[in-house]
């Protein structure tokens, strides 16, 4: 089995086994039906995934890494909130009559920033400072500002990276906030295992370390029957994860500079209910 199949065979067994049941309490996620959707969730889960040796996409399912690549650019590399400008349609429930999230994830990554050196995003100060001063220990991204959260359609989720290099390695953690195990939780490994990537090689540096903070790790209720079958399936060795290394510039990468080969997985769970 590939090392993301058994942190995330460990993570759900841990939840269903150990987690604190919400059954009961005031909660905000609803059913398309309306009913409270509830959860069995843990505090504080932690997975360290290490990039220089494998990609960390599960087999136990696919995971739609094209796509999940494609939000991934709509956010860091077009800092869109629009999501007229994004090919999935995860975000539509969240989109108002215009297609904006309101001033939310892509938004935030684009705001200029006062610094030192001059007027620059978020995006390109980690950039710079990895240029420049690439062992700094303050190199820190944030979605999640108070003051436009007002104006945010959905909270962010996972709203923060914290950058940090260690000899030639580039590491990074990735703060998550609450995460819906099921439907999300290998979309978002993968798609800040490929930032890390990204944004090594066009600093100089070889991908190390992912890891992946979450304060709120839980599964639905309707997930659960869902989720032991899927932690119960045969798994197979990590797919290859290239990416075109004539590549320097951030903003010069495409979906198709990403390929993932030799990907064998178990059938894919369809129609997964989503709390909203």
């Amino acid at each position: 089995m590939s090392r993301a199949d058994d942190i995330f065979i460990s993570m759900c067994r841990s939840i269903i086994e150990n987690g604190y049941s919400t059954k009961g309490e005031k909660v905000r996620p609803k059913w398309e039906d309306g009913t409270s959707a509830y959860t069995i969730k843990q505090f504080g889960v932690v997975n360290r995934y290490d990039l220089s040796k494998e990609f960390p996409a599960i087999t136990l399912r696919k995971t739609y890494v094209k796509s999940a690549i494609d939000e991934l650019l709509w956010i860091w590399q077009k800092k869109s909130n629009n999501i007229h400008d994004l090919k999935s349609h995860i975000w539509d429930s969240w989109a108002d009559e215009d297609g904006s999230i309101g001033k939310a994830y892509g938004y935030q990554m684009g705001v200029k920033h006062q610094y030192k050196e001059g007027m620059m995003d978020q995006v390109d100060r980690l950039i710079y400072d990895l240029k420049h001063n690439p062992y700094s220990r303050r190199m820190i991204t944030n979605m999640y500002v108070h003051q436009d959260l007002h104006e945010m359609n959905l909270y962010p989720c996972a709203y923060s990276m914290t950058f940090n290099v260690t000899g030639d390695r580039l590491n990074a953690i990735l703060n998550q906030r609450s995460q819906d195990v099921l439907a999300a939780n290998n979309w978002n490994v993968v798609q800040y295992a490929v930032l890390v990537h990204m944004i090594a090689q066009v600093t100089g540096f070889k991908p190390g370390e992912l890891v992946h903070v979450i304060a709120d790790a839980h599964i639905y209720d309707r997930h659960i029957p869902i989720v032991k079958e899927l932690i119960e399936r045969e798994t197979y060795p990590a797919p290859k994860f290239k990416m075109n290394p004539d590549v320097k510039d951030f903003y010069e990468f495409t979906v198709d500079d990403f390929t993932i080969e030799d990907y064998k997985t178990g059938p894919q769970v369809k129609n997964i209910p989503i709390a909203i």
